[in-house]
């Protein structure tokens, strides 16, 4: 059998980009891979604040190994020198790198294509190997760069038919444990939380980490109001208003109905996660209120299964938005 291909270790840089989500705001979480002779010799993700950088912590595990080898990376090393340290396409250029692989372009204008022509520049093979899985990795960087707000995660959890609570608001719990452990992952892997102001009034919701050793994971508490928030809470009154979450990235939205209706109605969902337990309420409070449509067809085609698995009893299924 062949040794893996560009593709491939593309795809294991976008895996280890993944530890370094969220803690690597305000800079994008990237991976970085270095291989010589078919073997990995150095490896890296972007630290928490954002530096290292993962290309510097990949070329510093290889060293000397690094010459002649090939790096991979998701995104296009910075072509800007800062106080915080010497752009990594200057750290590529020294390290005497045979080949670079890159995933994805920086929209960054400040790097956009720069990072690429140095290294072309300095005698280094660099390609841009278009690779979805390395931008599904960096979809709140791009998001973020290219509109101006943040990847926004919309989360149900509810009944076969669709309900979040009985009449009467008593939603405590419709899905089991298994769920609400991956719901919490979900949360460690945010840099936002959201809920409406119906939602905190009534639940109190804590909105925090609750996995052993993820705690400190916890995201920023928001809530969507006309009014004033809790000591610890941002409001925000307007979800498209520019800085409305700050230098968020990546936002889960977790209900109630009026949120989920909110995001909809603005075109601001880009990741559906629907949580369905095996039970049915009948009357009960829908998992989503009006969302602006004016005939059925609106509502094809905006969404594609990306992914569909049990936890415990419940079933998740997982809708991108089509392209």
């Amino acid at each position: 059998m062949g040794g893996r291909s560009d593709k491939d270790w593309l795809e294991a840089a976008a895996a280890l980009a993944a530890r370094g989500r969220p803690l690597s705001r305000p800079n994008p979480a990237v991976g970085a891979i270095v291989v010589r002779d078919g073997r990995v010799v150095g490896r890296g993700f972007t630290q928490a604040g954002g530096r290292p950088h993962a290309e510097a912590m990949a070329l510093a595990q290889a060293g000397e190994l690094a010459r002649g080898a090939a790096l991979y990376v998701t995104l296009e090393p910075c072509a800007h020198q800062s106080a915080r340290g010497p752009s990594c396409s200057s750290l590529v250029t020294a390290s005497g790198l045979g080949r670079v692989v890159i995933g994805c372009e920086d929209p960054d204008p400040r790097t956009a294509g720069n990072g690429i022509a140095m290294l072309r520049a300095s005698g280094i093979a660099a390609e841009l190997l278009p690779s979805p899985v390395a931008e599904a990795s960096l979809a709140g960087y791009l998001m973020r760069a290219r509109a101006g707000r943040p990847h926004v995660t919309l989360k149900l959890a509810t009944s076969l038919d669709g309900r979040i609570a009985l009449p009467d608001g008593s939603s405590r719990w419709i899905t089991g444990p298994e769920a609400r452990a991956h719901c919490h992952a979900e949360r460690a892997r945010s840099d936002a939380i959201l809920v409406g102001g119906g939602t905190l009034r009534a639940d109190a919701p804590r909105l925090d980490v609750r996995l052993p050793g993820l705690e400190p994971r916890s995201p920023e508490r928001c809530v969507l109001t006309n009014g004033g928030a809790p000591e610890g809470w941002r409001a925000v009154t307007d979800i498209t208003a520019p800085g409305a979450f700050g230098e968020a990235q990546y936002l889960f939205v977790e209900g109630g109905a009026g949120a989920a209706a909110t995001f909809l109605r603005a075109d601001m969902v880009d990741r559906l996660l629907l949580y369905r337990a095996p039970i049915v309420i009948g009357e009960g409070l829908p998992c989503i209120g009006d969302i602006g449509l004016g005939t059925l067809a609106e509502a094809h085609g905006r969404w594609r299964l990306t992914d569909r698995r049990l936890l415990g009893s419940d079933t998740l299924d997982v809708y991108d938005r089509a392209r």
